[in-house]
């Protein structure tokens, strides 16, 4: 049986930031191992850390867990109202309302761990 964890990122401060995409990059690294399929959700401030280059290291992790097939998705709701939408698609991330998200989360029986 396959089980599920998702890594939500949601808070835009730099420790939340490199400990969730840390701890997101050791569960990959050990996913197949133990059965897990892993995926990444951003939302609000955690999106917003993707802007520019204040936080490349949090970019550059979430670009490098999508390169190693880690399925991470974001909220369209909250990337359309910041005019990132194209941009966060571009760099891989899946665009699917929050709502959506953790019903199908639910669904799937999960377990969502947050940062």
């Amino acid at each position: 049986m396959t089980r599920k964890g998702v890594i939500h990122a949601f808070h835009n401060d730099p420790d939340s930031l490199s400990t969730g995409s840390h701890v997101a990059e050791r569960i990959r690294q050990v996913k197949a191992e133990h059965g897990v399929e892993l995926e990444l959700y951003l939302f609000g401030p955690a999106e917003r850390a993707l802007e520019g280059d204040v936080n490349v290291v949090h970019k550059q992790a979430i670009k490098d867990l999508i390169k190693a097939d880690v399925p991470a998705h974001s909220c369209i709701g909250f990337a359309n109202a910041m005019g990132k939408a194209e941009e966060f698609a571009a760099m891989g991330l899946g665009l699917e309302y929050a709502r959506d998200a953790f019903v199908r989360f639910a669904f799937e029986g999960a377990t969502v761990i947050n940062f």
